[in-house]
């Protein structure tokens, strides 16, 4: 692989990761219900679906470095047919997964208004499993992953998104109950209505 299509190659991967990643934080935040002070809601859905369009932006640049890269010899239909490539087929079919169940929900997203919100919520719920299928492809297929600067960005990203996730989880399971001082008519306002 050239130096150039190597760096393009992996820059879009990693910058698609971890948009990937601030996107199901994101999402997180919102489905908690957190607050971030001078950020209106209908902000935060901004950004959340502006991060999504960027990270579909960086998979393709992954993708078609990879596909121009003689070196590489990806033919194009293993880069789009999972588990068919001669590297890492494993790593490298759960990637092309990710990809695609990740254009699937976007496909589901752009026909929100069509769809019932508990299908819509429940498709929605996938993206999880799109970020861990490519946290393994990129742990699993990328040939700089021991490095410490990438250790590091998968570390972040798995503790974010875990810790994040358990304290929706906690405060799901914890019945609802008020906030120290907070009345049940804040409490009913902070669980109306979709997220």
């Amino acid at each position: 692989m050239s130096a150039a299509e190597w760096y393009s190659a992996r820059a879009g991967a990693m910058v698609a990761y971890i948009l990937l990643t601030a996107v199901v934080l994101v999402g997180l935040a919102m489905s908690g219900r957190e607050r971030i002070d001078g950020w209106p809601r209908f902000a935060l859905e901004g950004v959340h679906r502006f991060l999504g369009a960027l990270t579909g932006l960086f998979i393709s640049l992954h993708v078609f470095a990879l596909a121009f890269d003689a070196e590489a010899n990806l033919p194009l239909g293993s880069l789009i047919v999972p588990f068919l490539s001669s590297y890492r087929p494993f790593w490298t079919g759960i990637g092309i997964v990710a990809a695609e169940l990740l254009l699937a929900l976007e496909v589901a997203n752009h026909y929100r208004d069509r769809i019932s919100y508990t299908t819509w919520r429940r498709l929605h719920y996938l993206n999880f499993a799109v970020w861990i299928a490519a946290t393994g492809h990129g742990i699993g297929a990328g040939t700089d992953t021991g490095s410490f600067p990438f250790a590091v960005v998968y570390g972040a990203a798995i503790a974010c998104v875990v810790a994040l996730t358990a304290r929706r989880v906690l405060r799901t399971s914890g019945g609802g109950q008020p906030r120290s001082g907070e009345s049940a008519p804040a409490m009913a306002s902070r669980y109306s209505g979709p997220s």
